[in-house]
């Protein structure tokens, strides 16, 4: 059997108040940069109804037009069709990240042939080459090479996921974090900020927390799909999770913006659950406590779907909640229907690569 340790992990979402915060936290910062201050406006009391009639009827005998009224504050309304875009981009970008996890995959197989005749080089190279300086760069180069091929790949993702945390630090960023990097129905922006959101986290807590749970699943799903298929399916679990918090949120009538990588982690880890529903799991915290992987993807869908129908919003359920069936999803049908399926994408890659410029039309790769 097989343990994996797993900590606890969820998406947040957060409400109007935080957007809130961070707007106002802002405009503080901002306005500290300033040595003067703004003389405070005089707050006049309002007019009664008779009084605005009667200075309007006067503005009106002068040939003068009235101020207009100021405008209303924005309330999101609760329509469907805002959704259409962020569906379409949902259906393309899927199709795109497995099409060009499929063309990467057979790029991979190609280096590889080629790279076996590099290493036969490189070994008598390396005899006559000048040995490389500093024991820093050494230690950087073993330690790379200790981990699997599933830590090589999250590790870029994590890296991915610290640079967006540190920029969520810099105040003149404020504003465009808010804007590309949180996903909510009622934003101008619909799209993109469906994948950035997924490598954003305002928490150093949510986001050690979502890439422990990662790095501990990363051997294990790589090793059973590849990093290709895995970047695939994790990409497009951050956008469909995402998708069904849009729609989860419109229909209830509760707009507020959402980010972390706890949607398309959640995948990862229904994908895990359902391909090895046997293996053993335990919390960090418990480790005397086991579980089986089929057990705790049944607690994890049964919690999420009960915080979904009573309307819990400390946690993105509907997103946690679509990136697991997501996961079971792909692995009962999809990678059967899909991944299976992508000879023909990847013959015309080859045509495409053997009768490109220079082959002459007959060339090999």
């Amino acid at each position: 059997m097989m343990a994996v340790r797993a900590s606890v992990f969820r998406r947040v979402s957060e409400d109007i108040s935080s957007t809130h915060y961070l707007t106002h936290r802002f405009t503080l910062q901002t306005q500290q940069r300033c040595g003067f201050r703004k003389v405070a406006k005089k707050v006049e009391p309002k007019k009664g109804v008779a009084e605005e009639a009667e200075q309007n009827e006067i503005l009106h005998k002068k040939g003068v037009a009235p101020a207009p009224d100021p405008p209303a504050p924005h309330v999101p309304t609760r329509s469907f069709g805002r959704l259409v875009k962020p569906f379409v981009f949902t259906i393309g970008f899927t199709g795109c990240s497995f099409g060009g996890a499929a063309i990467w995959q057979y790029e991979s197989l190609k280096s590889r042939v080629q790279g076996y005749f590099d290493d036969v080089k490189a070994d008598w190279l390396e005899k006559i080459r000048p040995q490389k300086q500093g024991d820093l760069r050494k230690q950087v180069n073993q330690w790379w090479n200790t981990l699997s091929d599933g830590q090589k790949t999250v590790t870029g993702i994590i890296a991915a996921n610290a640079l967006v945390f540190c920029c969520w630090r810099v105040p003149s960023l404020q504003r465009s974090m808010l804007k590309y990097f949180t996903s909510n129905p009622s934003s101008k922006v619909l799209c993109w900020p469906m994948l950035l959101s997924t490598f954003s986290h305002y928490s150093l807590f949510h986001m050690a927390a979502n890439m422990y749970v990662l790095w501990s699943f990363s051997s294990s799903i790589i090793n059973m799909m590849g990093k290709e298929q895995f970047m695939a399916l994790y990409l497009s679990a951050g956008v469909i999770s995402t998708f069904v918090s849009y729609v989860s949120k419109t229909a209830m009538g509760r707009f507020g913006p959402s980010l972390g990588a706890s949607g398309a982690i959640m995948a990862v880890l229904a994908a895990v659950c359902t391909k090895m529903p046997e293996a053993k799991l335990a919390i960090i915290f418990l480790p005397m406590y086991t579980f089986t992987a089929g057990n705790a993807l049944k607690a994890m869908v049964a919690l999420d779907t009960t915080g979904l129908i009573l309307g819990w919003r400390f946690f993105d359920h509907a997103a946690h909640l679509g990136g697991a069936l997501f996961g079971i999803w792909y692995i009962s049908y999809g990678h059967e229907l899909i991944w299976k399926n992508r000879e023909p994408l990847v013959k015309m890659w080859h045509d495409f690569r053997t009768r490109g410029p220079g082959t002459g039309g007959n060339g090999s790769i």
